[in-house]
């Protein structure tokens, strides 16, 4: 950062950097000048601000957004005559410097470093159509709607709809070798189905589905995450078991309908998490009833279903495991997923809007015990 020759002890530039100071990187969310993506400021003789930016790469879909704000806060300067902002992007040799920042001079999962307050949900179900991904994606809008800062894997490589679900549209930003995950109503998102054309068929096997959760985690810049969410392929196969691996602190929430045969298949999570060590913290029964004009609730997939798969859940992992919201039907639901626009964010007065926001706020306030998790131990 510099300033001309005749003008590098102004004032106003000082006040210039500080204010862009304050101007966030959409993606990375830190600001400009901690990632040196300041390259220079200058005041002519006329008093014109001249700004130049760094942007991470020469198509970075933020370019003109970053202008903008950098522009917006050094016109904030008392005493300028008028502000120019331009931007070009960074070498090669920049890029890799600001990986190496975001890393920390190392490789390796964020969620897993010691002291890592970010609480990790894989949201798992026994068998598909249940609604497992949507009750994700609106947990997810939902705690972020709160002011959390939320991110999703779409650890669902065969059956991937995370993208969709957010009406994301965007692919990843590649800054060196880190990925800088796109965003969707407040929640960032990161799946295999940005990066695979529109109507192909993943076909893979389990280490290469290991290898991509994988990467999801450690080549991700997430920041500092307040919540990560999982949304798993339904069963108890290969890519829960690597969640397992890869993620060990990992809790599990339940989805399930009240059906009978789909609770049935659900109680076998509790077997996955038992000879994982995961903890089970709750169960969502989804379609719980459908609401007819007259108020009354029909029963379209039966009842007990939550109530049956927490109570033998409960008996896996040797503690109470409570049934956290039970969301009705409704056609909004739908509508919203098809749309891009989770239910709790398109009709947020809607009766399924409230029980999910229920399950958000029952799990971001839910204590974290020591149920399930591994701890280091040493004996002197």
């Amino acid at each position: 950062m510099s300033g001309s020759e005749s003008g590098a002890e102004d004032p106003r530039i000082a006040a210039i950097l500080e204010a862009l100071g304050g101007v966030m990187d959409p993606e990375i969310q830190r600001p400009l000048t901690e990632l040196d993506m300041v390259e220079s400021v200058e005041i002519d003789a006329e008093g014109a601000a001249h700004v130049k930016i760094l942007v991470t790469i020469e198509a970075c879909p933020m370019r003109d957004r970053i202008e903008r704000m950098a522009a917006e806060a050094a016109a904030t300067v008392p005493g300028l005559t008028a502000v120019r902002v331009e931007s070009e992007a960074m070498s090669e040799a920049q890029r890799t410097a600001l990986t190496e920042r975001l890393r920390q001079g190392r490789r390796q999962n964020p969620f897993n470093r010691p002291g890592s307050l970010t609480r990790i949900i894989a949201v798992s179900s026994g068998k598909g159509g249940v609604g497992k991904s949507t009750v994700t994606a609106n947990l997810a809008a939902a705690m972020a709607a709160e002011g959390h800062r939320v991110g999703v894997i779409d650890a669902d490589i065969h059956g991937f709809s995370m993208p969709g679900m957010f009406g994301i549209t965007d692919r990843p930003t590649k800054v060196g070798d880190l990925l800088m995950p796109p965003e969707g109503h407040g929640v960032k998102v990161m799946s295999i189905g940005m990066f695979v054309p529109e109507q192909q068929a993943v076909i893979w096997r389990g280490p290469k589905m290991h290898r991509a959760i994988e990467q999801f985690t450690a080549d991700v810049f997430w920041g500092d995450l307040d919540v990560l969410l999982l949304d798993l392929p339904p069963g108890t196969g290969d890519v829960a078991i690597s969640v397992a691996q890869i993620l060990p602190q990992a809790q599990m929430l339940v989805v399930t309908t009240p059906q009978v045969s789909a609770a049935s298949v659900a109680e076998r999570v509790g077997s996955l998490a038992a000879a994982t060590e995961q903890d089970v913290i709750g169960v969502v029964e989804n379609m719980s009833g459908l609401v007819l004009p007259d108020g009354s609730v029909m029963e379209v997939f039966g009842s007990g279903g939550g109530q049956r798969v927490a109570a033998t859940l409960a008996g896996a992992v040797g503690h109470p495991v409570p049934v956290l919201g039970q969301v009705p039907l409704d056609p909004a639901v739908r509508e919203g997923a098809d749309d891009g626009v989770p239910v709790v964010v398109s009709d947020p007065g809607s009766a399924p809007a409230i029980a999910l926001r229920g399950v958000a706020q029952a799990l971001l306030h839910r204590p974290r015990g020591l149920a399930g998790m591994r701890l280091p131990l040493s004996v002197q």
